[in-house]
């Protein structure tokens, strides 16, 4: 188990991405992953920065991070509402191919 903990440190790769005029040095496996989320922070932080009055960037990331968490939490009750209709749809299909089942077993049986 240690092995398989060491290679995931090995496979990491120090990564330098700038988010509103920082650079940070992020760490992980996938730089091009890592560059790509550090662009969604960067253009949601530059959107607060225009609508706003601040130049406070603590505050520019709080307003950033909370639009991202909203987009999230819309996604995800999206996903949950699409996933409950289909968890229906498969009950009523289970249900309707448990009924034919039945009927096939039954009429097996007065067969044999």
């Amino acid at each position: 188990m240690a092995d398989s903990q060491n290679e995931n440190i090995d496979a990491t790769q120090f990564v330098t991405v700038d988010i509103y005029d920082q650079t940070y040095r992020l760490r992980g496996q996938d730089p091009e992953y890592i560059h790509q989320l550090a662009d969604v922070v960067d253009t949601k932080m530059r959107a607060v920065a225009v609508q706003g009055k601040s130049v406070d960037s603590l505050r520019v990331a709080v307003l950033a991070a909370l639009n991202i968490a909203d987009e999230l939490a819309s996604l995800e009750q999206r996903y949950n509402s699409l996933m409950g209709a289909q968890k229906e749809n498969v009950r009523d299909r289970a249900s309707r191919l448990n009924g034919l089942l039945d009927a096939v077993l039954s009429e097996e049986r007065k067969i044999s």
